[in-house]
């Protein structure tokens, strides 16, 4: 073990600052109480800003406690782009894409194929479609939480073998899961889709229990059309979480003790946020409060204050703390647990006066004067009407990330943007050498998108009414998350030295007494402990 830890603290989870705190991982860990459980939440959307707002406004809370005796990183990022893989990710790798190799749910990669080439004939390329989408269906248009291997898409196996390309095969780098397991311990998580399977890494094993919910059914009802529903969804992963701290399995079917690393995601904060109005087509049949039902989501304005929408989903999560905490106490477990709150990613804008929906990002492209004859429009015009096969494909949100058929025109699409930045709604084009500064060289990598476009701070590159918050980009309510460190034997403390949520993965495993560079990204990305931490209280 390292006898000093550093904290790298990384801008947009890029630049970096050192603070170097002196600790011993062995024995410093919630004093007298060696930490034998890490409980990992990530609670979808919620801001650094969200956690102190709740935390001061109500003295009571399951967050609050945890504060009370934990560290709050008040300046917590997320690296890289924050959507929902890379932002889980970061937890549970210690890396970026730089690392493991994921930008998003549904992307691109230029060494795969369609999940019709059984053979993996032809050049490779095709969309890498990771999201509810690829779940088997049930003839009630319900997901059956499993993966439906005919829509998963073909790769070259390390054997030279056409085969599936499931998505922890996507996994370029080992998770904290794989190396518990590698250690004796066992590991279980609960997520919003069966394609969530990334945790269990390359391996492909990582994980004893993977519990995977479906929350949207792409063919049938969507949870997240309103709070209460996408509450009651992460109910079924609460259960899980309280069955796990008895020593059971997610269903409460067998005893096989508590898990040395577990957790869940939330999501009722995220679709809090993001929601334009709450319910809109009535099809969630349990939102009947007229206080949340058909009333806005997100915040009143830019102090952060919550809508009654948001706020039925940050109690909801708090009540779901509270009752982890109670089932910690009964379990006697409580002051042996290390319980680490924080997120995936944020979400954009907080200001609900900053929200621009000027549509989608290669429409906008494809409707400028010029786009129908100049080469770099023509070839951003070519990835987004692309279907199948080696041609690219575009991506946005509160983004926009763009794979391009032919990369010899990557100059020109740059170009072309840059020209017409105004007009986008454009802060910042990244190709080229800047590309290549901040991730992996796109003529090299299967997987980096030749182009990024970060747009003005509010604009979400859609045209839909149903939601006016967005995540996936670098803004920084994106990027800044909550993050507490909590274990009833430390001192209260705030941390505002810049953090990346990418060091809660060292940290954890350091807790369970395991070296960090057992993850590959630790290494390769000299992620650091998070600064603090294994200090003893009082020392």
């Amino acid at each position: 073990m390292k006898k000093q830890l550093v904290a790298a603290a990384l801008s947009l989870g890029l630049l970096g600052l050192a603070l170097t705190a002196p600790a011993n991982a062995n024995d410093g860990w919630g004093g007298k109480k060696k930490i034998k459980h890490v409980l990992l939440i990530s609670v979808d959307g919620m801001h650094a800003l969200d956690v102190a707002n709740y935390v001061k406004n109500n003295k009571g809370s399951a967050l609050a406690e945890l504060a009370g005796h934990g560290i709050t990183y008040s300046n917590a990022q997320t690296p890289a782009n924050s959507d929902s893989f890379p932002g889980l990710l970061a937890l549970v790798t210690g890396g970026s894409p730089i690392s493991h190799g994921l930008f998003y749910d549904v992307s691109y990669n230029r060494g795969i194929f369609d999940p019709t080439n059984t053979t993996c004939q032809g050049q490779p390329g095709n969309m890498q479609v990771f999201d509810e989408s690829i779940d088997v269906y049930n003839s009630s248009n319900v997901s059956e939480n499993v993966i439906d291997p005919t829509k998963l898409p073909h790769y070259i196996n390390a054997q030279g073998k056409c085969a599936l390309f499931f998505p922890h095969n996507a996994m370029q780098s080992n998770t904290i899961f794989e190396v518990i397991r590698a250690e004796g311990g066992r590991t279980a998580w609960a997520d919003k889709h069966p394609a969530y399977d990334i945790v269990n890494g390359p391996s492909g094993k990582g994980v004893d229990d993977l519990f995977t919910p479906e929350l949207t059914n792409a063919p049938g009802f969507d949870n997240t059309v309103s709070v209460v529903c996408t509450a009651n969804n992460d109910e079924l992963k609460v259960q899980a979480i309280l069955n796990e701290i008895k020593g059971l399995t997610h269903d409460g079917s067998k005893k096989v003790g508590v898990p040395e690393v577990f957790g869940m995601n939330f999501q009722a904060v995220s679709v809090g946020q993001k929601l334009s109005i709450d319910n809109k087509a009535g099809g969630c049949t349990a939102d009947t409060d007229p206080t949340i039902n058909g009333q806005p989501g997100g915040y009143l304005d830019g102090s952060g204050a919550p809508t009654a929408v948001l706020s039925y989903g940050l109690n909801y999560v708090d009540g779901a703390l509270a009752r982890m905490i109670k089932g910690l106490k009964a379990a006697g477990i409580y002051d042996s647990t290390l319980f680490i709150v924080s997120a995936k990613h944020g979400q954009t804008p907080i200001n609900p006066l900053k929200t621009n929906k000027p549509g989608h990002f290669a429409d906008l492209v494809a409707a400028l004067p010029g786009a129908s004859t100049d080469p770099g429009a023509l070839a951003i015009a070519s990835a987004n009407n692309c279907s199948t096969g080696p041609c690219g494909f575009v991506q946005d949100d509160d983004i926009a990330l763009v794979w391009l058929g032919d990369q010899t025109k990557t100059a020109a699409a740059a170009a072309f943007l840059n020209s017409n930045a105004n007009a986008l709604f454009i802060d910042e084009v990244l190709a080229g050498e800047d590309m290549k500064l901040k991730f992996r060289d796109p003529l090299t990598d299967t997987r980096t998108p030749d182009i990024l476009v970060r747009p003005t701070y509010g604009t979400i590159y859609t045209g839909s009414t149903l939601k006016n918050a967005e995540h996936g980009g670098f803004n920084y309510s994106d990027t800044n998350v909550g993050l507490i460190v909590s274990n009833p034997e430390f001192a209260a403390q705030v941390v505002k030295t810049p953090v990346v949520s990418s060091q809660v993965a060292a940290t954890l495993l350091q807790a369970l007494g395991i070296d960090p560079s057992g993850l590959e990204a630790v290494r390769k990305e000299g992620t650091e402990v998070l600064p603090f931490a294994s200090e003893r209280d009082g020392e």
